[in-house]
């Protein structure tokens, strides 16, 4: 029984120990070369295309609708007839009017004639002053009656065209709320009877709903890139038009309406699509930029460093020279173009770039200079002069106090941040200090620091390292110090079978 436990745990043994060998052998790190890329930083939202405008069209004449011509989807001209109503009763009136006009006009001429007589009747003194006052009002009565019935028929006129209705606009028919044969009332009467409805969608309008946390990087006239479920592969293109001054909470996230114009020639896009809106808020083309998650921050180069099998004192050195490095140098002949310490104050260094550093007791400025030129040069720094370059400036490290914890950590689309890379340069791994600009939170604009020759690599994040580390040790806990203790174990039958 003793045997078959002390197999099935070497057994167990075995496998754990083929895992960790496995994990050992798994890449550590991804290579990725610096290059140029664009860098589009955009703010997300759904939202729906809707016309920019849409025509409810009704009819100024009421009756039976006798002919409609159009159906749903149906794109017409302006002017271009959309239904025909029952003309009957607008016939009749327009004949009435005719009539009625006609009849104004013969009394007109029998009003005139007569005022011409009382004229000549009046100056000859054959009647007398009230009957010729009679015979002109007569004639401005029948010239009045001229004027009402020209206007009666001009409504009639009116009317008769209303009963073909049509166009308003050149666009496409989206709704027939009438079909033939229906008796519609006029918008005189009870709000009139909707025929149908109609937009143009040569260009439409997306309201999308952008967070509040994004909706401060959103301006008019920012360009707009749309993709539907209906056209996967193609994407268009608009342009943000205003935005909403109301918020809308939805779901405990409050949000703001931005209408987008979007051009549409096809008439590809259909009102009540739902859209995936990207702002570009920001754009950089054709700039060095390395992956986001190749970032480091100070507090966790040293995990990266273990990863990397490298010491973190050294690393430290090369941070600290690099950052002295990176100030630009003045131009030849100027007194000031390599401070020394007689420029500087007693038990302080101060860097090309300005940065003021106490130095350590003992440590002279001379010192530190000549151990930067020697890392400068390319030359390998002795012992010494690690020692004492991980001395000055780490402990100016730790008196500016360390960065924000854990990794790399910024806000989207962020500019002018600091951070810590580790760079393949001439086949040795080193840690630079770059600046950062654009960001897409999958790469991020390089501003200072690398070059497109350089090679960055991607390490796992701090937490994961811990965690890798933790695992390790419980391992190292369990088999009671890793492999060592897996071969005793398997010795120990074979000394029995003796």
């Amino acid at each position: 029984m003793k045997g078959l436990f002390r197999a099935g745990r070497v057994a167990i043994l075995v496998s754990g120990a083929t895992a960790c060998q496995k994990a050992q052998t798994a890449p550590l790190y991804e290579a990725v070369p610096v290059a140029r890329r664009d860098i589009v930083v955009t703010a997300s939202a759904s939202g729906v295309v809707q016309p920019i405008l849409t025509f409810i069209v009704k009819s100024k004449a009421w009756g039976e609708i006798i002919e409609m011509p159009v159906q749903t989807g149906d794109e017409v001209r302006k002017g271009q007839l959309l239904a025909r109503i029952d003309p009957r009763i607008p016939q009749q009136n327009l004949a009435q009017a005719q009539a009625a006009l006609d009849k104004a006009r013969a009394q007109l001429e029998t009003a005139t004639a007569q005022l011409k007589r009382s004229e000549a009747l009046y100056r000859s003194q054959s009647i007398s002053e009230t009957e010729y006052e009679s015979s002109n009002l007569a004639h401005a009565t029948a010239s009045a009656a001229v004027v009402n019935a020209e206007a009666g028929l001009q409504t009639a006129r009116d009317a008769m065209e209303d009963t073909q209705v049509r166009a308003p606009i050149t666009g496409s028919i989206l709704e027939l709320d009438a079909v033939l044969r229906t008796v519609i009332s006029s918008p005189t009467l009870g709000g009139g009877t909707v025929i149908l409805k109609m937009a143009n969608l040569d260009t439409v309008q997306d309201s999308a709903m952008v967070a509040e946390t994004d909706i401060g990087r959103v301006q008019p006239g920012l360009p707009v890139t749309i993709t539907v479920d209906a056209f996967p592969n193609r994407t268009f293109d608009g342009t943000v038009l205003k935005i909403g001054p109301q918020a809308q909470i939805m779901q405990n996230v409050t949000s703001f309406p931005v209408f987008v114009n979007i051009p549409n020639p096809g008439h590809l896009l259909k009102p009540g699509m739902n859209t995936e809106v990207r702002i570009h808020t920001g754009r950089r083309d054709g700039v060095l930029a390395v992956p986001y998650a190749a970032l480091r921050t100070p507090r966790d180069v040293a995990s990266g460093a273990a990863v990397l099998g490298l010491d973190p004192q050294q690393v430290e050195q090369q941070i600290a020279a690099a950052t002295a490095a990176a100030a630009p140098h003045r131009r030849a002949g100027d007194s000031t173009a390599h401070p020394t310490s007689q420029a500087q104050a007693p038990g302080t260094f101060t860097t090309p770039n300005g940065r003021v550093i106490t130095l350590p007791p003992g440590v002279t400025a001379d010192q530190v200079q000549q151990a930067i030129a020697q890392m400068r040069s390319g030359a390998e720094p002795t012992a010494a002069e690690r020692a004492l370059l991980a001395q000055v400036f780490g402990r100016s490290q730790r008196s500016s106090g360390g960065g924000g914890g854990g990794g790399a950590r910024g806000s989207r689309g962020g500019s002018g941040n600091s951070y810590i890379v580790f760079v393949r340069r001439a086949g040795n791994v080193t840690a630079v200090p770059i600046k950062t600009g654009l960001s897409d939170q999958d790469y991020v604009e390089v501003t200072a620091g690398v070059e497109e020759k350089d090679t960055v690599l991607v390490l796992p994040s701090a937490s994961l390292v811990q965690s890798q580390q933790q695992f390790r040790q419980r391992f190292q806990n369990v088999t009671g110090g890793g492999l060592p203790g897996l071969r005793q174990q398997q010795s120990q039958p074979a000394a029995g079978a003796r």
